[in-house]
């Protein structure tokens, strides 16, 4: 078992009193992947080996134990300001083998250093800078979404308006989550308690989501996209891909509900909903928004955790801002139930039709963006994962315009996540930045003959489906190979 973070820092202390310097420890990268659990969990960065078993107290949460028994050199650069290693001197448990590590040859390594090359190219031409008055212009456009939204209601007498002012509050919700977004993963303020208050307003406030349950899910889906639990008790896989027993992404995934039966077999719930998950799909987006809601409300007044790596951070962590987030969800839920009661003047079937408009819209035009980026792309065990720039680009898809919907349109509705690919390399990158890394890291795949997609609303949508029907297919033959012969 791992020392842990605890253990770390007293055993320094004590060589320090001793006066006496640590001898560096040497480990294979067999060594290293053992220890892939929150309770016993190594880390490689640069080749030195860091024992961070149970640090749940890491400022970015339990995502570091996405990398338990990996390197995370990578990752670590994209989500971490300059100086932040120094924090981790005290975990340092010895140094990595190099020559140990026989799944990368003279081409892989040559590549690591030309996509770590490539970033400290960015940061030279200030693509990490952020441009205030553009994020000021996005802040006050979606407030004259909600304040037409709002007019809408109060200012009318019709039908017809009210429904559109719905719809127009499930669209103003999407914006708030890219605006939120963008300041959670700090790339608008270099102080990062600035990005998360505004991150604050926007999600918790504006859209009813919890801060600390986003950051928690999101940060984990961007280290690990598209990733398998490689355990049922290790936490390296994409929290995003939990979506059992609603839909698989892959076979081994609509069979993963196995081990929790004791007669190991498929229950008749998820038989049906892998069966249709293709016609499924879009009536569950609808219903998404609903799911996020209830979870935030649990994360920020305690009542329960989305994932196992969420409910760890909130029994050893607790809220980052406990009072910010349960006010900010209060006063969220108020004055949305004012809006959709029209101020007192709807009934109550008038009441709940503008709830679940705006509701549902919102749930797909959020879901539909962020499912593009994602869904029918590759999949992969969490032991047998790519490097960190193939795991990023493979696992994610570009939108662009195309079957008549004009690029500016993609571009605005998409709020920056267009630039998918290019965000997940670089997460910190403010958007308005991504169309010219975008001509840089296309350039760079194609030399190094990395895969890279693009699609636009339609066919990516399309691409889904088929993913979804093709899992089915698999998972269907495999119900059929095991049916017992008559």
């Amino acid at each position: 078992m791992g020392k842990g973070g605890e253990a770390q820092l007293l055993n320094k202390s004590s060589n320090l009193n001793s006066g006496k310097k640590s001898s560096s420890e040497k480990y294979t990268w067999t060594e290293v992947k053992k220890h892939i659990t929150p309770e016993d969990a190594w880390v490689v960065h640069n080749n030195k080996v860091y024992d961070v078993s149970n640090w749940h107290e890491h400022p970015g949460g339990g995502v570091i134990f996405t990398h338990a028994g990996d390197d995370m050199t990578d990752i670590f650069a994209a989500f971490h300001a300059p100086g932040s290693h120094s924090l981790m001197k005290k975990f340092y448990i010895g140094d990595l083998i190099a020559e140990s590590m026989t799944h990368k040859d003279a081409k892989q390594i040559a590549f690591e250093k030309g996509y770590r090359d490539l970033r400290s190219k960015l940061i030279m031409m200030g693509m990490f800078k952020s441009s205030k008055m553009y994020y000021l212009y996005k802040c006050l456009f979606n407030m004259g979404m909600w304040a037409t939204a709002v007019a809408m209601v109060a200012l009318s007498d019709s039908f017809t308006v009210h429904m559109a002012s719905a719809l127009l509050l499930g669209l103003f919700w999407q914006q708030c989550g890219w605006l939120a977004h963008d300041f959670l993963h700090h790339q608008v303020f270099t102080h990062r308690k600035y990005g998360d208050i505004v991150g604050i307003f926007w999600g918790d406030l504006m859209q009813g989501f919890s801060m600390q349950w986003w950051k928690n899910k999101h940060n984990g889906h961007h280290a690990v996209p598209n990733l398998h639990n490689s355990s049922a008790e290790s936490q390296d896989g994409d929290p995003d891909m939990d979506t059992m027993p609603l839909l698989a992404w892959s076979l081994n995934q609509a069979h993963s509900f196995r081990e929790l039966r004791a007669d190991g077999k498929d229950s008749a719930l998820v038989k049906f909903m892998i069966k249709w998950q293709a016609f499924t799909y879009f009536p569950i987006l609808l219903l998404a928004r609903i799911s996020w809601l209830n979870e935030s409300f649990k994360t920020a007044f305690g009542l329960g955790a989305s994932t196992e790596n969420a409910k760890l951070e909130m029994e050893r962590r607790g809220l980052q801002y406990p009072i910010l987030e349960k006010v900010g969800i209060i006063l969220h839920h108020s004055w949305v139930f004012a809006l959709s009661s029209g101020f007192g003047k709807f009934s109550v079937p008038m009441t709940l039709a503008y709830f679940f408009t705006a509701t549902c819209s919102s749930g797909l035009f959020l879901a539909l963006v962020f499912g593009l980026g994602h869904n029918g792309m590759a999949n992969y065990d969490a032991e047998t994962r790519p490097d960190f720039w193939k795991l990023q680009v493979t696992t994610t898809r570009n939108i662009i315009g195309g079957h008549g919907v004009p690029q500016w349109f993609v571009d605005w509705l998409c709020g920056g996540l267009q630039y998918q690919v290019d965000h997940h390399l670089f997460p910190m990158m403010p958007r308005h930045n991504l169309p010219k890394t975008h001509v840089l890291i296309e350039s760079f795949c194609k030399e190094w003959g990395v895969t890279y997609h693009e699609a636009d609303l339609y066919d990516g949508t399309v691409e889904v489906l088929r993913h979804l029907s093709k899992v089915s297919d698999e998972f269907l033959v495999e119900m059929i190979k095991d049916f017992p012969a008559m």
